[in-house]
């Protein structure tokens, strides 16, 4: 299976969001590539939070949603939209939703992730995140048939919880996707550890298309998009530049992994006994 992997600089504009990614998709197909993936947030940017309520749309309304349809349906390609920021249609308006799509050759949306681990944390004294303040969570695991495989959805901070990968890969998941935007002092610390340690877990491809760069609302991502094969090893990083890159995944090395270390097989579930002193 041929991927490609759009690493982005999204801003604060989601028109000319929505034109970088139907040109990203168009040479994604061009490229001989099955599926393209994107990063948390392709569509939107903006930690000025008035600004960004004044572009974010229902889903029906997204205009990078209906580029993003259209451009799969055209090119004949499958599209992992790592995330948008949407109005939930039963919002009262008061919260957001940090929301993935993955999207069928004919511009059909087939599966639909809303965040569950929302990123609230003092990175330093001098910066603090509280994604909580205007996203609502989301509540169930996600798993859909891709071409040959089985995707698990995820985003970003989900990365640092490993109970949310062993439901997806209890689920049959052997593809993980966890597109993200991470901070550069986190990228730098744990980005790539992370994702190598959650494919080895998992005896899983791991696809984490990421944000890279200065952002126009001043904030600054990490890049280094990864392709993480089952056995951990890297098979692609982007680096600090935008723009795509292309990874052949040999989809039966999942079979091969899982059959040396059978972790996800020797499971077991098991209750910790508390005790006191």
């Amino acid at each position: 299976m041929r991927i490609a992997l759009a690493q982005m600089c999204s801003g604060i504009d989601p028109g000319e969001n929505a034109r970088q990614l139907r040109s990203l998709i168009a040479e994604a197909a061009a490229g001989d590539a099955a599926m393209i993936f994107t990063p948390e947030m392709t569509g939107l940017l903006d930690r000025d939070r008035s600004r960004a309520a004044a572009v974010i749309r229902s889903e029906s309304e997204d205009v990078v949603l209906l580029a993003a349809r259209s451009e799969a349906r055209q090119a004949r390609i499958w599209v992992h939209l790592g995330s948008l920021a949407v109005k939930a249609i039963d919002s009262s308006g008061e919260k957001w939703l940090n929301r993935s799509y993955l999207i069928n050759p004919d511009g059909v949306i087939a599966a639909r992730y809303d965040k569950i681990h929302l990123f609230d944390v003092d990175i330093s004294p001098d910066e603090s995140q509280r994604e909580s303040s205007a996203y609502a969570g989301g509540h169930t695991a996600v798993v859909s048939p891709i071409p040959g495989a089985t995707l698990g959805l995820s985003i970003c901070y989900d990365l640092r919880f490993p109970a949310l990968y062993e439901a997806l890969t209890n689920a049959g998941a052997d593809v993980l996707s966890i597109p993200a935007a991470f901070t550069v002092p986190t990228g730098k610390a744990h980005w790539e550890i992370l994702l190598r340690a959650r494919a080895i877990e998992a005896g899983a491809f791991v696809i984490a298309s990421a944000q890279c760069g200065g952002h126009e609302d001043g904030r600054s991502t990490y890049g280094h998009s990864l392709v993480v094969d089952p056995w951990g090893e890297i098979l692609l990083d982007m680096g600090e530049r935008t723009g795509l890159g292309f990874c052949n995944l040999d989809l039966r090395k999942i079979e091969e992994v899982r059959a040396r270390i059978p972790a996800v097989a020797n499971r077991k579930r098991f209750e910790m006994p508390i005790t006191s002193p």
